[in-house]
């Protein structure tokens, strides 16, 4: 049996040898898209994180009978074409869920805490020659008591509220799709999330109910001293709204997701004014080391599962 791995790069130094156990394993870092064909071309497995595997390509595979996305999300294959030609299909779901929310409180807490200014205040010896033992000029606040709204209770949202509860935030949500119940925390609307929270985080799957659901008129609607975090997905906030409005009102967003991954160089994120109300990371709220390995084990059991 032959595996490829296509775009073993972002796995980092996950050990991969368990792929080893069912055969020739041909490993590789990147793949851009016209590799691909060749690349996987007479597989029996192929796993893929971001590479694109699409309805052609399938057809070209004469071996091929699994495609596991080492993700959550299935959107870089083309289901319906890997049903129409009976190739199996797996994803691992769950395998990122502590390390999303653990790093939902990192965002919040560099931003909240204006650690920036005051890690380099130290280092640029401003503290050092202020004669002042302490530095309260840029105050920052408690979570206990701040209104937590969350949009996408999912998974990672409901544990997003258990740890804001554990700090005494008051939690309400917002269901995207309409369908969500949780009688522990208040639904409320989207507007009244926004006008009325002073937290806001994101972890919604993106799709046509998320696409572009916090522009510049719904963003405006936050009050002043909010911060707002995307971890979900890219597009789900209007990129060019936060550049504006990080310079025109005080807002202060995370961002660990893109509408475009990498960033471009191009992008008004990287011109803003006011650079200490915007952090971005660069998607990797789901990458600790025991979600990645987490996440090459769940796909190893998918291997084995199905063949």
């Amino acid at each position: 049996m032959k595996i490829v791995l296509l775009d073993t790069i972002t796995f980092g130094d996950t050990d991969l040898s368990g792929f080893d156990q069912f055969g020739d394993v041909a490993v590789y870092e990147k793949t851009v898209p016209e590799q691909t064909q060749s690349r996987v071309m007479d597989a029996d497995v192929i796993v893929t994180n971001k590479v694109v595997i699409t309805k052609e390509i399938m057809q070209e595979c004469k071996n091929l009978k699994l495609i596991c996305v080492a993700a959550t999300g299935m959107n870089n294959v083309d289901l319906e074409a890997a049903s129409e030609l009976g190739i199996a299909v797996k994803n691992v779901a769950g395998y990122s869920t502590d390390s999303v929310i653990q790093h939902t409180f990192s965002m919040l807490f560099y931003l909240m805490g204006h650690s920036r200014y005051y890690d380099e205040s130290v280092k640029d010896k401003t503290y050092s020659n202020s004669g002042v033992f302490t530095d309260v000029s840029r105050p920052f606040f408690e979570v206990k008591g701040k209104k937590w709204g969350i949009i996408g209770l999912g998974e990672i949202g409901r544990g997003v509220a258990k740890v804001a509860d554990c700090f005494g935030a008051d939690v309400c949500y917002y269901s995207t799709s309409g369908k969500n119940n949780n009688s522990e925390y208040k639904n409320v609307d989207l507007d009244t999330l926004l006008s009325s929270c002073d937290i806001v985080t994101i972890h919604a799957p993106l799709n046509e109910q998320t696409n572009n659901l916090l522009d510049y008129e719904q963003l405006s609607r936050c009050k002043e001293g909010t911060i707002v975090l995307n971890l979900g997905r890219g597009g789900i906030i209007n990129e060019d709204a936060v550049a504006k409005l990080v310079d025109e009102k005080e807002l202060y967003f995370g961002l660990d997701v893109f509408t475009k991954e990498p960033l471009s160089s191009e992008s008004p994120l990287l011109s803003v004014k006011n650079k200490e109300r915007l952090y971005m990371t660069p998607h990797i709220a789901w990458t600790s080391v025991e979600a990645r390995d987490e996440l090459i084990a769940g796909v190893i059991k998918n291997i084995k599962e199905s063949l």
